[in-house]
């Protein structure tokens, strides 16, 4: 083989070798970048962030994690990214268990008042109706928390408009709870055996804002 054809083969061969290491870099990194124009093209805008989002899922063990890829939970966290980098869906519902646990308690044991910046308007004065019923009655409550079993993502949306994303979460918990009336006969519950409850808790907070702080804004 003449040396001109062989330079020219080692060359190709170092230029596949330096684009093959580029796409590799690139088809790792974690995370992306929001998109630099607001309001791009109908044309362009649209497809170019499908690429990076679908991108972006792939990589993404933070999401993936936790939802399926391609799915509609997956495709709205993928967004919450882009509008804040620093949320991580891992931390997010480390907070939402210590959140559940904390609000759930507050309600059992009749004042909110300490929790109430973490509800929103419509779930707080449910939750306070419900204290009031109980004071009204002479009713109490005895509760003790024995722990989070579970604590599943059950589903995300993202509002790109207005930046709102919501996420559920599904919690089991145990807990000893008994409510006695006004002569202490206890009336619902159990103060000496446990119980596990299943609630979904429905979080919202507006992404890229200065406020860190999530709102329960739905209980199921």
């Amino acid at each position: 083989m003449s040396n001109p054809i062989l330079q020219l083969l080692v060359l190709a061969g170092i230029a596949i070798f330096v684009m093959l290491r580029l796409k590799n870099v690139l088809g790792t990194r974690d995370g992306f970048e929001p998109p630099k124009v607001e309001n791009p093209a109908p044309d362009s805008g649209p497809a170019r962030f499908e690429v990076i989002e679908g991108s972006a899922q792939e990589q993404d063990h933070d999401i993936l994690d936790h939802v399926d890829a391609g799915s509609p939970a997956a495709t709205a966290l993928a967004q919450m990214k882009q509008a804040e980098p620093d949320f991580a869906v891992g931390e997010f519902l480390g907070g939402a268990r210590q959140a559940y646990e904390m609000i759930l308690m507050a309600f059992e044991r009749g004042d909110i008042s300490e929790v109430r910046p973490f509800l929103a308007a419509p779930v707080a004065e449910a939750f306070q109706s419900v204290i009031d019923q109980r004071e009204a009655a002479g009713q109490t409550v005895e509760a003790q928390y024995l722990g989070t079993r579970e604590t599943t993502l059950a589903g995300a949306e993202f509002d790109r408009t207005t930046g709102e994303a919501e996420v559920s979460v599904r919690f089991l918990a145990e807990l000893i709870v008994a409510t006695r009336d006004a002569d202490g006969n206890v009336v619902e519950g159990d103060p000496k055996a446990s119980r596990k409850q299943k609630d979904t808790w429905t979080f919202a907070r507006a992404m890229g804002t200065d406020d860190p702080n999530w709102q329960l804004v739905a209980t199921g």
